[in-house]
């Protein structure tokens, strides 16, 4: 693995550590209580924290193969959970999602910057990483 391809994995690291972190902020720190579809985000999220970790020590992708399918998994539940926030189409029984509906907004900066969205490009960057690094190996 070279100096770029070892930068590029140290990102996709560091951008799961800070969805994590900011994870934890909003439930521990803000006392937002997740919402369902948060908490599937949150299992998609956390094991890339260790998956590019120990690739990123090792120095070998092949660690981190299943972040690819966690990462792509994860924008596809932060698509929905963002569209359940913002189509009016898709909130039809989104408040009977748990103790939390799903909905709810927590924040929302400037109209359209809200959890979900967050989570969507934390997955988004680890996915382009992980993916720029598979055509690097292939190179």
């Amino acid at each position: 693995m070279n100096q770029k391809s070892e930068v590029v994995l140290f990102i996709a690291w560091v951008q799961a550590v800070i969805a994590v972190l900011g994870s934890l902020y909003f439930s521990e720190v803000k006392d937002f209580i997740p919402c369902e579809m948060c908490w599937f985000q949150r299992i998609l999220m956390y094991p890339l924290v260790l998956v590019y970790g120990i690739s990123l020590i090792k120095k070998d992708l092949r660690y981190a193969e299943a972040g690819l399918y966690l990462s792509g998994i994860g924008i596809l539940v932060s698509t929905y959970h963002y569209g359940i926030q913002k189509v009016p189409a898709l909130q039809h029984g989104a408040g009977s999602c748990g103790i939390v509906p799903c909905d709810g907004q927590y924040i929302n900066l400037y109209g359209f910057i809200t959890i979900p969205f967050l989570a969507w490009v934390a997955f988004i960057v680890i996915f382009i990483c992980h993916l720029w690094l598979k055509r690097q190996v292939k190179q």
